[in-house]
């Protein structure tokens, strides 16, 4: 059986270092997507819609790795990714607290040989099992392309700090911001202390004219 360690192969955009602002290029992966919304003031721990995604979402992905495991050619194993979101308001920004609904784009990244042909395979035991599946939720390719990204350690609630670094960052290399705020979250805040929790804070950029 053949082993995959996405999180090794991956390294440069899943263990970035705290102290820097690091330039990464992120191609086109495959995710298990689901589209939310949150109440303005509403925190994704305490958001039903969140909550329901991901759970929704790894359910699905385990589901899709128990699939590549068991198939009789060429059997895949790997570990499940990390959780990972992207947040945007209709007016196309993201803030820690805002003033309208934060949109939501809830994701788990799957390796390249996960098709539309193994989702479809994954999600019918799943719904036969009465597993509560968002309306909405997909197999879908997304690129980033160029994007600044650090590692911030400590509560969500104190991201605020290290985004004004990037912010300075991006302003200091000529960088616009060019897409929706993007966050990997590699700590369970269930089981992890608010001050030890690791969190990747990504953001595209494009070049100012």
């Amino acid at each position: 059986m053949t082993k995959l360690d996405l999180r090794q192969e991956l390294k440069h955009l899943y263990s970035p270092t705290s102290r820097e602002i690091e330039i990464v290029n992120v191609p086109r992966f495959n995710y298990v997507m689901i589209d939310g919304e949150l109440d303005p003031g509403e925190k994704p721990a305490g958001s039903p819609a969140f909550q329901e995604a991901v759970t929704a979402l790894y359910a699905v992905s385990y589901a899709l790795k128990g699939i590549s495991k068991s198939r009789e050619r060429n059997p895949i194993d790997y570990p499940v990714m990390p959780l990972e979101a992207l947040w945007w308001t209709d007016e196309g920004t993201y803030a820690l607290l805002p003033s309208e609904p934060w949109n939501f784009t809830a994701m788990i990244l799957q390796p390249k040989h996960i098709t539309a042909r193994l989702f479809a395979q994954a999600m019918e035991p799943l719904r036969e099992k009465g597993t509560r599946l968002p309306a909405g939720v997909r197999l879908e390719l997304y690129r980033e392309g160029l994007c600044i990204q650090t590692m911030h350690i400590g509560p969500y609630t104190h991201e605020r700090d290290t985004m004004d670094r990037m912010q300075d960052f991006a302003d200091a290399s000529s960088f616009r911001y060019a897409g929706k705020h993007h966050e990997v979250y590699m700590g369970d805040p269930r089981r992890t202390k608010p001050e030890r929790l690791k969190t990747i804070l990504r953001q595209p950029v494009a070049k100012m004219r």
